[in-house]
């Protein structure tokens, strides 16, 4: 018998850690439950290492399967790549793609931009997943990241989107009642709403002089009786005059303009975030990934005019 890994398993044993569990990858796979398990055991005894820990209640991936898994991703993708370039895909791109995007903005800005690009190449499934944070850059598990900040990683492309200037912003009712700071320090007196998201520091705010291209930072440890990972809950509490938050200019931009939020401490900048696409320098080749990317580029391309100051129009 073959004690080989057969190729037909590298696909099989990614469903099932994709799923997080045998039943949900039986209905996945269209296969009953003890199939799955009974294949999972061959595997497993040919290659003569446990891969999944199975209880009652949960699975998890042994090291051995945290190996498998890499390895799988990366060779299945491998492979997709090359059946894309040379099956003549160049002219219509097919195939799946993978996407990556945080949670608000990707809900906001991404899931709109997929929408478009399969009515116009429908032979792409794209699979869209939001979370808190970005996906580490060795991490196979995606073809294209949307994040915030170009990465400093010579192995991926990063395709700047859009500018992303943060602001500091609260709802008139909040600076009535306590006041408009006059300067970064002031900040440790009022109400902050906080988010946690991504690497930055939490409650740590960094400010500079606007008008000062070299001007030094100063980092504010700011406080306040709110915090969430959901940068829409947090707009919503400052327009309920909840607390002064800072968050991406063009998600607060149409409360700006309406006056349900005002800018706070407009002669002081935070540092940029611009939003990049990312994904793997292997994919380079890739027509689908190409092709979405251009998409991106393209829905994005207003907020790049005109000095890169966003319109109203990029919010809705």
């Amino acid at each position: 018998m073959n004690s080989g890994i057969q190729p037909a398993e590298l696909g099989f044993f990614v469903a099932i850690a994709s799923c997080g569990s045998l039943s949900r990858a039986a209905r996945e796979l269209g296969i009953s439950t003890p199939a799955v398990s009974k294949r999972l055991a061959q595997i497993e005894a040919r290659i003569g290492v446990p891969l999944i820990n199975r209880t009652t209640r949960r699975m998890s991936l042994t090291p051995e399967g945290e190996v498998f898994l890499e390895h799988a991703r990366r060779i299945l993708a491998e492979l997709d790549l090359l059946n894309e370039v040379l099956g003549g895909a160049k002219a219509t791109p097919k195939g799946l793609l993978r996407v990556n995007a945080t949670l608000g903005f990707g809900r906001l800005h991404v899931a709109p931009v997929i929408s478009r690009y399969v009515a116009r190449y429908p032979e792409v499934d794209v699979q869209l997943q939001l979370s808190v944070s970005p996906p580490a850059l060795t991490d196979d598990q995606f073809d294209v990241c949307v994040r915030f900040g170009e990465p400093g990683d010579a192995r991926v492309v990063a395709r700047r989107l859009a500018p992303n200037r943060r602001l500091l912003c609260a709802a008139p009712s909040y600076l009535a009642a306590r006041g408009a700071p006059r300067a970064p320090d002031d900040l440790r007196h009022h109400n902050c709403i906080t988010i946690r998201q991504g690497d930055d520091a939490y409650g740590t705010w960094r400010l500079s002089a606007a008008d000062g291209a070299g001007a030094e930072s100063e980092s504010i440890k700011v406080r306040g009786n709110l915090a969430t990972n959901d940068g829409e809950i947090a707009v919503q509490w400052a327009l309920d005059g909840r607390g002064i938050l800072m968050r991406a200019e063009w998600d607060v931009l149409r409360y700006l303009q309406s006056g349900r939020l005002v800018q706070v401490l407009p002669d002081y900048r935070t540092p940029d975030a611009d939003i990049y696409a990312v994904y793997p320098k292997r994919h380079q080749l890739s027509t689908r990934i190409r092709t979405f990317v251009d998409e991106l580029v393209a829905a994005f391309a207003h907020l790049n005019a005109g000095g890169g100051r966003p319109r109203a129009a990029g919010l809705t």
